[in-house]
């Protein structure tokens, strides 16, 4: 399916689906609404798969890892060696997206869209690279278009290979040293805010290197001038090659149906750009928390999307994902094995 096929084959959720759902929770033996959010939770699941009365879906966490070539300028706290070591350790299962993943039962699977590294076939990997990183978007663009059009392929076919496979409940995870460097810009292209007002610490840079990362990106605005009516061109200007994947995985998996539970800032740029590509994507996501990173505020708001928890999570990888994914998987149990009065 190509970009364009997926984006008009995305739906409008089934509204009526979902006051039916409404009716039934209103009727399961507690008091109206007393259990909030999670009936909220699950009435929106329902509206985006159309079923009304679903089994318990099956999860997966689609960790993206990219390098971004903006490091070179000193906006992270770690080189770019170390996105590639972090691949390494979640294929033998040693971080926290796989501790966390293996707690709610959801699969971890780990792409390769674009790392300045060359693993050759490892057992888990998913080699779907595009680039061996960006270029640095203070000097040039930081992809061509047709390597940002290439990576939101590659969101879109994993989407629809994870949908044939039996997944029915879609996380995003990412790794990039530099990534929140191009997510701090697309977010204030995609939101009108100001680059001071969303761009964090991310790795945890001091204080000069925090002032150094807005300039970089103010200068990199500045050079490219990326249009957010346009935002294939934002991606391929100042973005990365795993947010784009994140992009595309969201459009892929909405034109199925399939929920996704965003993580957290890195994800948000995704979905910034992926709403900007179709609008009716918003309605097929659900944000787990908000992140620590300044600009996920602004772009959880331009989204419309309030998070479920708030831990002060920053790590990225998908961490928050697998915990939004265990209150979803709470929320169709409520929905489905509780008894109404009547029965």
């Amino acid at each position: 399916m190509t970009l364009q096929e997926a984006i008009t084959a995305i739906q409008p959720v089934d509204e009526a689906c979902r006051w039916r759902a409404q009716a039934r929770l209103d009727r399961l033996t507690k008091p109206v609404g007393s259990l909030g959010r999670l009936e909220e939770l699950a009435a929106r699941y329902v509206a985006m798969t159309g079923e009304e009365f679903p089994k318990l879906p099956r999860a997966a966490v689609f960790t993206f890892a990219a390098d971004h070539g903006v490091t070179i300028e000193g906006v992270s706290a770690y080189p770019s060696a170390v996105t590639a070591q972090m691949v390494l350790n979640f294929l033998r299962g040693g971080a926290a997206v796989n501790v966390l993943a293996a707690h709610v039962g959801a699969e971890v699977w780990v792409v390769d869209i674009g790392v300045a590294h060359e693993f050759g076939s490892l057992p888990g990997l998913m080699a779907r690279k595009v680039a061996h990183g960006t270029k640095n978007m203070l000097v040039e663009p930081a992809m061509t278009r047709d390597q940002a059009l290439a990576a939101l392929a590659v969101g879109i076919e994993l989407a629809e290979w994870a949908v044939r496979d039996g997944i029915g409940l879609i996380g995003t995870g990412d790794m990039g040293i530099g990534n929140t460097t191009a997510s701090s810009a697309i977010t204030s292209v995609m939101t009108g805010r100001p680059v001071a007002e969303v761009t964090g610490r991310g790795t945890g840079v001091d204080d000069r290197a925090l002032a150094r990362k807005i300039t970089v990106i103010d200068r990199a605005l500045a050079l490219h001038q990326p249009n957010p009516r346009d935002p294939v061109a934002a991606l391929s200007t100042i973005g990365g090659l795993e947010i784009a994947g994140l992009a595309g995985l969201i459009v892929g998996a909405a034109s199925h149906r399939v929920p996704v539970v965003l993580d957290g800032f890195i994800a948000g740029a995704a979905a910034l750009i992926a709403v900007g590509l179709q609008p009716l994507c918003r309605d097929y996501l659900i944000a787990s928390h908000l992140s620590v990173e300044r600009g996920h505020q602004a772009a959880l708001k331009t989204l419309a999307l309030k998070p479920l928890f708030d831990l002060d999570l920053r790590l990225g990888e998908g961490t928050g994902a697998c915990l939004g994914i265990h209150l979803v998987q709470a929320a169709v149990k409520i929905l489905t094995q509780m008894a109404t009065f009547d029965e």
